[in-house]
């Protein structure tokens, strides 16, 4: 069973391809189960993603080719929420979805990931931030808004690595996922960032499957050519870690699925 929850659409502003594009790559992967989750609407950074007057539209559209395509794939719905506190909105939190992705993609609003603003780097503590990161991790977790954990190690994206051990700078946000019985994805996007490696490394995944964390995979796609981008290579770091069963949702509702 192939799986692959976190893709994009236009609606975004920073993306490319036509669902319908999205899809047709996803059949040539011979992924099984193809969601979208696409950024959430929110009244921060608005440029970065849909408005809350096209959510009606994405969620048509995504319904629409799920049921053109019923034979051929499984087309699941989601979005993927920025952890903001004070910014998430309702209508997105109680959207009838399958899913909700919680990133932490700003600190104090920072976009540390965004390329506009990584001359702030230069001014931070990076042991700090790292901390600051998975503290925001952890009281995501703690929330129980979300269903999955988007890019877990995401603080990585640029390279800047902490002086501390980061298994225990994480390990209270892995705690946090644990009890929150959420999801933790394989997102192949590290390996087109400068970082150039997965999210999470193997060594926090192998501390998520020891905590009995379910897993996912995400492509995390911005163009229809990025789906399914390493596939084979997400399967071979979570087997390296002790999974051999992946997790989808429906309607809120976790599926296991051997891999």
């Amino acid at each position: 069973m192939r799986i692959d929850l976190h893709n994009h659409t236009t609606l975004c502003n920073h993306a490319e391809g036509s669902v319908e594009q999205y899809i047709q790559e996803a059949l040539k992967h011979e992924i099984d189960i193809f969601g979208f989750a696409d950024h959430a609407p929110m009244d921060f950074d608005e440029k970065y993603r849909m408005r809350f007057d096209q959510m009606g539209q994405y969620e048509a559209t995504i319904r629409e080719a799920a049921e053109r395509y019923r034979d051929r794939i499984d087309i699941r719905l989601g979005y993927e929420v920025d952890w903001l506190p004070g910014h998430m909105d309702p209508r997105v939190l109680e959207a009838k979805v399958d899913y909700l992705i919680a990133s932490v993609h700003f600190l104090s609003g920072w976009g540390f990931d965004n390329p506009e603003f990584i001359g702030h780097w230069k001014e931070q503590n990076i042991d700090e931030v790292w901390q600051r990161y998975f503290d925001e991790i952890a009281a995501m977790a703690r929330s129980g808004l979300f269903d999955i954990v988007g890019h877990l190690d995401l603080i990585k994206l640029f390279g800047h690595r902490p002086d501390r051990d980061i298994c225990r700078l994480a390990e209270g946000a892995l705690d946090a996922i644990a009890a929150s019985g959420m999801a933790l994805e394989l997102n192949a996007a590290g390996w087109r960032k400068p970082v150039t490696e997965a999210y999470p490394s193997l060594d926090l995944l192998k501390m998520a499957h020891d905590r009995g964390i379910p897993v996912t995979f995400a492509s995390d796609a911005h163009a229809p050519r990025q789906v399914g981008y390493r596939y084979a290579d997400l399967l071979d770091l979570a087997r390296s870690a002790g999974y051999d069963e992946a997790v989808s949702f429906r309607n809120r509702q976790a599926q296991m699925h051997k891999f």
